[in-house]
């Protein structure tokens, strides 16, 4: 089966720190990956790695086996959510949207309002960003990482500091997506917010990627 990504032998020091080193990983096309980690690991710094965003000082990054920095820069099949975007905060949801998608015209307005309407927000409420609840910024913020129908979506801890309702709602829009195919892969700093929904997890310790078992389970989270 296709590999969606694979990274081969990442090393990154940044400021005399070394955050990987010889990092390996591989997902499969349609798979659903959770990365556990604590703040200031490098989950973020590893999207963006992925992304062609944040260069290895060595080691190759393959997008659908195509190594990211010789035929492609920056793989236009990947939806990312790093931290918050920056949104407009005067102007409403769909006004911002709409500025984004004239990035790289691919997508009309009313490919824009379904996909706001699929993440469960109204294309037609004026409210502007700075009076958003978090959970409304999350939605958006998740919306403009799917609304051009990516194949591979990246979301850094979309559950951050999340309400319980705000969380069943990101869960039920992370299930279509996984239903429609897509290959996620999702961070947070605690293990719960992933474990029954992903295919598999990893964890980042010792610069590395090791896959999360119920030993780790009790050393860290018990």
């Amino acid at each position: 089966m296709l590999n969606s990504i694979r990274l081969e032998n990442i090393s990154l020091a940044f400021k005399g720190k070394q955050i990987f080193g010889n990092l390996n990983l591989k997902i499969k096309k349609g798979e659903t990956i959770g990365i556990i980690g604590a703040n200031g690991v490098g989950k973020s710094v590893l999207f963006k790695i992925i992304c062609g965003l944040e260069k290895a000082n060595s080691g190759k990054v393959f997008i659908n086996d195509t190594e990211i920095g010789k035929k492609e820069d920056f793989p236009r099949n990947i939806g990312i959510l790093i931290n918050e975007p920056t949104f407009i905060p005067i102007y409403s949801g769909i006004k911002n949207l709409l500025l984004l998608s004239e990035i790289n015209h691919i997508i009309d307005e009313n490919e824009v309002r379904e996909c706001m309407v699929k993440v469960g927000l109204d294309p037609d409420n004026k409210t502007i960003l700075k009076n958003y609840s978090l959970g409304m910024k999350k939605k958006l913020a998740i919306c403009q990482a799917i609304m051009e129908d990516q194949s591979i979506i990246l979301l850094d801890e979309p559950f951050n500091g999340l309400d319980f309702s705000t969380m069943s709602d990101i869960r039920s829009i992370l299930d279509a997506l996984k239903k429609e195919g897509k290959t996620i892969v999702l961070t947070s700093h605690h293990q719960n917010d992933l474990d029954s929904f992903c295919d598999k997890l990893y964890f980042i310790d010792n610069q590395n990627l090791i896959v999360f078992t119920d030993e780790l389970r009790e050393k860290y989270f018990s």
